[in-house]
């Protein structure tokens, strides 16, 4: 087998195709998703600081929204594990989700409790919060196939549930 035979494969009607068009994503795509999956996890992880330390404005925050220590360090746990899920190859769907999830209760608390600008910052919060969740929702778009085949384990096919209670 030559070189040219190694880099082809077979697809479902037994044409001989490139591996290149076999990935599900493309050099730049790949490309695209690690540079937004570091965006938000280096977003996600500096904020990490201000509330593990308690800083006045995570403080703040928190006490505002009347969940204050507990809210502060929960979301804090949060963003940590959806650091690392981002980081992880295998888990980046679930870390995209994961951040989804902390930074839309972020956004949803700007939007109706705290204000856009809090304490003076000029809205970075909410910018910065603007730009996880448009990282996320990009990453999610772009890793669509692995977050589907993900659901796929997760979530059991009706007809073959169905089909196994039958044969019961």
């Amino acid at each position: 087998m030559n070189a040219s035979q190694a880099a082809m494969t077979l697809n479902a009607r037994g044409t001989m195709i490139s591996r290149e068009a076999t990935d599900t994503l493309g050099r730049r795509l790949t490309i695209l998703s690690w540079f937004l999956q570091l965006v938000s996890a280096a977003i996600l992880f500096q904020t990490l600081f201000f509330k593990f330390t308690a800083a006045e404005e995570s403080v703040y925050i928190f006490k505002t929204l009347g969940m204050e220590p507990w809210g502060r360090i929960g979301s804090g746990v949060a963003e940590l594990v959806a650091c690392v899920l981002l980081l992880v190859p295998r888990t980046v769907p679930v870390g995209a989700l994961l951040s989804l999830g902390v930074i839309g209760g972020a956004l949803v608390s700007h939007l109706t409790t705290l204000g856009i600008v809090i304490k003076d910052d000029g809205g970075l919060l909410f910018a910065l919060a603007l730009i996880v969740f448009a990282c996320c929702v990009t990453i999610l778009i772009i890793r669509r196939r692995k977050l589907l085949a993900l659901v796929r384990v997760l979530v059991p096919r009706r007809d073959a549930h169905v089909s196994s209670s039958m044969t019961d």
